[in-house]
């Protein structure tokens, strides 16, 4: 498709989508609890779809009621052998935490995934659950997509994480809670990742106790059912926060964004480099954010900040190219297993339109500030929703020529109503009146 260019400026107020990342597990926690989970704001995207499909599969019912959905759990127990493979389609959030919750019950279950998830290595989490008990197969030593898994009689595990995953974390809470009550499993993480799945456990009834990067949780725990309200995700968010910054006379307003401190790591890179971010309405899990064009500085991207911003990479490498000076992206080799090689993959797209960008194992080096241009071919998302997004983001910035993107639909992964947004905030859109 032939994206947006020469854009003059970005100006209204728009509501972000819900997050994926709990819808994913909002489904998740109302399927394995006993009673009805109501879910308000659920991101409508095929990768949350994907995890829906997958929980029907298993017996559980699933209603889509007036844009609300419910849930009726019968705890794990209640979970029966599907009659098909599970197709994850492109969500490694769907095939690495199903896996936690498969690795306890007593029947085999194979996941199947797309062309790009069955690239994804499954080691991370088939490796601990394995040492638990379940028996999981995949494809070579990274145990590749599809996985036949086989679970039942799970055993505690004390494990520290090789990696910082909140997904492996996350599948491993979830094999824990199936162990025998008199056993308590302990997680220790190798740097802090997002909360989502701790937070919502407890909101279910659930116990556990975090002290750091320790996690201690007990087996054979009753989980009840709630009423989850889903805030906007700020992965979706990133996007217009980067194109306000970097388009000249842009003001927008962004509502109902999540603000767990665990995936804020954006605005703190954002404070750093001196772009105009207010926060206000700010409640339990969610803030307005009003964003203005601002002239930015370079900064260093690395440590511990890494797992509160991984996801927002690719648009933040976008963000340094308009920077002055070098930003440096370190301690990220997480991004070469992602949807694609995120760092080849950006690296190539920005140099591709005329930025200074070299990829490193762990990262990119960016120097800025850069005039985009026109690349000299079609720019491929390679299946990769964030590669689209980055891209139609950087395409605003081109003043001669065009860009064209192809693979444009792997971007209905996580937010299928980006091109709309796009074009209510450059105000080509405005016939429903969202646009203010």
């Amino acid at each position: 498709m032939k994206l947006e260019t020469k854009a003059k400026s970005l100006t209204g107020k728009l509501t972000i989508p819900g997050d994926k990342s709990i819808s994913h597990r909002s489904i998740m926690f109302g399927a394995i609890s006993h009673g009805q989970t109501k879910v308000n704001r659920i991101l409508r995207a095929e990768d949350v779809t994907a995890t829906i499909r997958a929980f029907q599969s298993l017996g559980v019912k699933i209603d889509d009621k007036d844009g609300i959905i419910y849930i009726q759990g019968q705890g794990f127990e209640g979970l029966k052998p599907a009659n098909k493979p599970l197709d994850m389609g492109n969500s490694g959030t769907s095939m690495r935490l199903m896996s936690g919750i498969l690795a306890g019950l007593e029947f085999e279950t194979k996941l199947i995934g797309d062309a790009s998830l069955s690239r994804r290595p499954m080691d991370r989490v088939a490796d601990p659950l394995k040492l638990m008990g379940a028996k999981i197969s995949g494809q070579g030593e990274a145990c590749l997509p599809p996985l036949k898994i086989q679970g039942g009689h799970l055993q505690a595990i004390n494990y520290q994480l090789p990696v910082a995953s909140a997904q492996v974390k996350s599948a491993l809470i979830f094999a824990a809670l199936q162990t025998k009550s008199n056993q308590v499993s302990e997680i220790v993480e190798k740097e802090l990742t997002r909360n989502h799945t701790e937070e919502m456990l407890q909101q279910f009834g659930g116990e556990l106790t975090v002290s750091g990067k320790r996690i201690r949780i007990r087996g054979g725990q009753k989980l009840e059912g709630q009423e989850i309200t889903v805030p906007g995700d700020i992965s979706s968010a990133a996007f217009w926060i980067v194109a306000a910054l970097i388009i000249p006379g842009s003001n927008v307003e962004l509502q109902n964004v999540g603000i767990n401190v665990t995936r804020t790591g954006i605005l703190d890179v954002v404070t750093a480099m001196g772009g105009k971010v207010e926060i206000y309405n700010q409640t339990a899990i969610a803030a307005t954010l009003k964003i203005c064009y601002s002239t930015l500085k370079s900064t260093r991207i690395s440590g511990d900040l890494i797992p509160r911003l991984i996801d927002e990479l690719p648009i933040i490498a976008l963000l340094a190219t308009q920077a002055e000076g070098e930003t440096v992206i370190a301690d990220a080799e997480e991004l070469r297993i992602k949807e694609t090689d995120r760092i080849s993959v950006v690296s190539d797209i920005l140099k591709a339109m005329g930025a200074e960008v070299t990829p490193t194992a762990d990262g990119m080096r960016i120097r800025g500030k850069t005039n985009l241009h026109a690349p000299h071919k079609v720019i491929d998302t390679h299946g990769d929703h964030r590669i689209g997004m980055m891209t139609a983001i950087a395409a605003l910035l081109v003043q001669e020529g065009e860009v064209v993107l192809e693979g444009s639909q792997a971007i209905k992964t996580s937010y299928p109503t980006f091109f709309d947004d796009l074009k209510g905030l450059l105000g080509t859109n405005k016939e429903e009146g969202q646009w203010q």
